[in-house]
């Protein structure tokens, strides 16, 4: 075997030290992580004491978030490369650092933010939402990500528990939060559309402020973002990333891709592969593009196109013009992709990776996508919110071959288990609760001890999916423990469906539930029982839902019934068997769905 490694050498003295190989003979995956470990010093890993639990931690890597943007300026030619894109406009990597700067002195200069505060961030993917992600972290501050498709009243709840003062938003969330201005105590930032609506503008800030980099001492542990994930509470969990573990899962997908080459080596006249570039068509408010798209582009040295909504045909002109190498998107967004793809006789042939995140890809797709897309590895991952998107997954042939898994552990910091109700290890093949033990994982939910304490224990994450592991190691993915529909990649808490149906003055009680989709994967149902004489159509439901729940959230099913919903032996709801019987698979008489 040759080796030609090359160090790249990042800004603060943190080196990243990719090895390009030169096989003979293809390594096994776990020799080449064994191989990496012992040879690559940027990917050393030890027992690390953190919050008084031993992990498996990286030693060498950036210990912040902030630190990874300036360790990667050599991955973009010392800033020179172009680094994001967005309907026309352009920005190299310098010059979107150089924003980063300006953004973070208006934070301390004229806002006063520093370590210990909060700064909201809602608005749709623009790259002033990259760039504030790295200028609220760099002060030591924060970042609190906001859904940007929250209600006003679903707005409310999370700068209350969040406690953020200062929110950077676009014009639709402006409009949303105005109500809460005065009563929150919040000073609103508007950006593009939202310039003008308030009394601070983003672009005025920046024109005035300094681009000197902040000099602000900021620990691993400290925390980075605060996520607001749906679970089988009412209201969503704000679940709090340390910069620690969103580094720790960053450089646990960097180092797939030096593993990559040893376990299959090029040919030994194979070009130098492209430089990687991102298409984010996912919400950067959630960890599957937040994470291994846009921080991992950071050390990644890829670039990053955005766009402004989800179209198919405007995805397949920018993965063609623009060489685009990586698609990470919910199953919904590849099934598209592969459908106008195929209708304009399009092969996409700079795709080296199609993976799915947010959502279980139906596994009838995986051979179509693979046909479809010849030179790209279709992927398939699981990970949280609270894992910072780390977790499982698999890529190539072993998912071509395993279509309903979710693949292996991605190493070298992970550690798996499948646990029982009482915490015992199941026997290979019988369905356990995935738990995993990470520096990856969260620190905890915001202002939550309780669900902190039932989901974190001595470092172990019980995550509520249920899983069986074989022999060698690959998990599938059976069932969820948690009650919640993930619907195109957004999860929903059906609690938060039953609290908004609750809200109609003839709905004695409502169940909620996932209804199987072709496009979105689920969408919701909910099955409601009335009062004596009381009838509720469709419609009549949306309208008096509309701005206590977001609208993706509102069911688009809907059953209705006079007597008490179906029952357990606990004399607790049946979700299960009343979802089987409005879905039609058990005979029941009294769901009429409207």
């Amino acid at each position: 075997m040759e080796e030609d490694t090359q160090t790249w050498e990042g800004h603060n003295g943190y080196s990243i030290q990719p090895v390009q190989v030169r096989a003979m003979t293809a390594m096994t995956p776990e020799d080449a992580v064994a191989h990496v470990l012992a040879t690559n010093p940027t990917f050393a890993v030890a027992p690390t004491e953190i919050r008084g639990v031993t992990f498996t931690a990286f030693q060498n890597v950036p210990p912040t978030v902030p630190a990874m943007m300036a360790a990667g300026m050599a991955q973009h030619d010392d800033g020179a490369s172009e680094y994001v894109l967005y309907e026309g406009e352009r920005w190299t990597y310098g010059e979107f650092c150089t924003e980063v700067h300006r953004a973070a002195n208006v934070l301390k200069s004229q806002f006063g933010i520093g370590k210990g505060d909060r700064v909201a961030i809602a608005m749709r993917n623009y790259p002033e939402l990259m760039t504030l992600v790295l200028a609220i972290s760099s002060t030591g501050a924060t970042v609190v990500f906001v859904n940007a498709w929250w209600t006003t009243e679903e707005l409310d709840y999370a700068l209350r528990d969040s406690e953020a003062k200062l929110v950077f938003a676009d014009g639709p969330r402006i409009e949303r939060l105005l109500p809460l201005r005065n009563e929150l105590s919040l000073t609103l930032v508007g950006v593009r559309d939202g310039e003008g609506m308030v009394d601070h503008a983003y672009t005025a800030l920046q024109t005035a402020a300094s681009d000197a980099p902040l000099d602000v001492t900021i620990d691993t542990d400290d925390d980075f973002a605060v996520m607001y994930s749906s679970g089988t509470t009412g209201h969503p969990k704000g679940v709090v990333q340390t910069h620690r573990s969103a580094v720790s899962a960053v450089f646990s997908w960097l180092m797939q891709a030096v593993i990559a080459p040893l376990v299959t080596p090029p040919e030994p006249d194979a070009p130098a592969p492209p430089r990687p570039s991102a298409l984010v068509v996912t919400p950067l408010f959630h960890v599957t593009a937040t994470h291994p798209l846009f921080l991992l582009s950071l050390v990644a040295g890829a670039q990053i196109t955005l766009m402004r909504k989800w179209d198919s045909e405007e995805a397949v002109r920018l993965i063609k013009e623009e060489r685009i190498t990586r698609f990470l998107g919910v199953p919904t967004q590849s099934a598209e992709l592969m459908q106008t793809a195929k209708a304009k006789g399009e092969r996409l042939e700079t795709l080296d990776y199609l993976g799915s995140g947010g959502a279980k890809r139906p596994g009838a797709q995986v051979a179509q996508l693979a046909e479809a897309f010849p030179n790209a590895g279709v992927a398939t991952g699981w990970g949280m919110t609270e894992t910072n998107a780390l977790g499982i997954g698999m890529i190539g042939d072993d998912y071509v071959n395993r279509p309903e898994s979710a693949g292996k552990l991605h190493p070298p910091v992970q550690e798996l288990r499948l646990l029982d109700d009482s915490g015992n290890d199941v026997p290979l093949g019988e369905l356990g609760e995935i738990t995993v033990k990470s520096p990856a994982n969260m620190r905890c939910y915001l202002n939550k001890p309780e669900a902190t304490a039932e989901t974190l224990q001595d470092g172990w994450l019980r995550t509520g999916d249920l899983a069986v592991m074989d022999a060698e190691g690959y998990v599938t993915i059976l069932d969820r423990k948690k009650n919640i529909i993930i619907r195109g990649g957004e999860n929903i808490a059906c609690l938060d469906v039953e609290g908004a149906l609750h809200r109609l003055p003839d709905v004695i009680e409502a169940c909620a539930f996932s209804v199987p989709d072709d496009r979105l994967g689920e969408t919701v149902g909910a099955c409601v029982q009335l009062r004596e004489g009381a009838e509720l159509s469709q419609e009549q439901m949306e309208k008096a839902v509309e701005g206590h729940i977001a609208k993706f959230k509102t069911p688009t099913h809907l059953w209705t019934q006079h007597t008490t919903l179906m029952r357990g032996a606990t004399d607790k709801i049946d979700r299960r068997g009343l979802r089987a019987a409005c879905l039609g698979n058990e005979k029941d008489t009294t769901c009429h769905q409207q």
